[in-house]
């Protein structure tokens, strides 16, 4: 399976997940790729948004672009949604961070299992 399939089907199963919890869920296809920011996920009910950008990831860390998070903060700002990454590590349950949460280091920023562990919000917790 490619990386991109591995992502796609990594994001269509946490937009199912929100479907489950009684929140509307759109995945927004070319996210990454157009010249506009966008996120991964938008999810919302009657008084929440949240913009999501997902990973999956079989390694105990996490990069994100720094390009890409600037961008989701962006998006969010303008839309008017809470901006939050979200993180699969293999043979865990997704995991939700505040942006404000990532380590920066020189080129991306970074979340480790452990920080996740620590910080992380399941999405229960998240939509609660």
């Amino acid at each position: 399976m490619s990386l991109k399939s591995k992502g796609i089907n990594a994001e269509r199963s946490l937009l199912h997940l929100f479907w489950k919890l009684g929140w509307a869920c759109i995945r927004v296809a070319g996210s990454g790729s157009m010249r506009h920011p966008s996120p991964d996920l938008l999810a919302g009910n009657n008084t929440r948004k949240l913009a999501i950008e997902c990973k999956a990831t079989g390694q105990d860390i996490q990069y994100f672009d720094k390009k890409e998070l600037k961008e989701l903060v962006e998006f969010s700002r303008i839309f008017g949604a809470e901006p939050w990454v979200a993180i699969k590590f293999a043979g865990s349950e997704w995991v939700f961070l505040n942006p404000e949460d990532l380590k920066e280091t020189k080129n991306a920023f970074s979340a480790t299992k452990k920080v996740c562990d620590i910080k992380g919000l399941s999405i229960n917790q998240l939509v609660s």
